[in-house]
């Protein structure tokens, strides 16, 4: 299994979080640090995935912010945590950016809505879409790349699919051996 994708170091990577970089909490919401787990792996994985892309950043939907079971400065505190971790593995997330709000709101920052790509890359302007890639693990990951003209990666997993990503792994670490 390789890619024929041609990946310098011009290239960006935007990586969903839960059950892409951490266990995802089926139902419901990863609300502190204790309930922060990498699945196996994954700070190797992204310390490869430095040495490969321009910048690694994550987008993540978190809608638990807007039904009040966790608040902003504890989702913080998860990200924090996240970084503090990673950084001590010799890898690093450039920037996280979520959306707070529920599903159903119209101008969501939620993906598949692609504003979170878009803040990106005014804060990083020389970031080329067509040289991107997004990994994740739902349909609305997938879109979101999609959406920006991205490359796309699914991380399989239990969640019922729809739409079809350009290559699939069964995780971070195995999408990092292929480069």
């Amino acid at each position: 299994m390789s890619l024929s994708w041609e990946i310098d170091n011009n290239w960006t990577i935007f990586l969903d979080r839960d059950g892409v970089i951490n266990e995802r909490i089926m139902g419901g919401y990863v609300t502190s640090t204790d309930e922060f787990h990498f699945l196996k792996d994954v700070p190797k994985a992204i310390s490869i995935l430095n040495n490969h892309f321009q910048y690694t950043f994550v987008v993540t939907n978190q809608q638990g912010v807007a039904k009040k079971i966790m608040s902003i400065s504890t989702l913080e505190e998860v990200h924090r945590y996240m970084h503090e971790s990673l950084k001590k593995e010799n890898a690093k997330i450039d920037k996280i950016y979520f959306a707070p709000g529920f599903k159903h709101e119209e101008n969501s920052l939620r993906k598949p809505n692609t504003k979170m790509g878009l803040m990106a890359k005014e804060e990083f302007p020389n970031i080329d879409f067509k040289k991107s890639i997004m990994v994740g693990d739902t349909d609305s990951d997938i879109l979101f790349g999609k959406n920006l003209g991205m490359k796309t990666v699914r991380v399989k997993t239990e969640e019922k699919i729809t739409i079809e990503a350009d290559f699939t792994v069964n995780s971070l670490y195995e999408f990092s051996k292929t480069l």
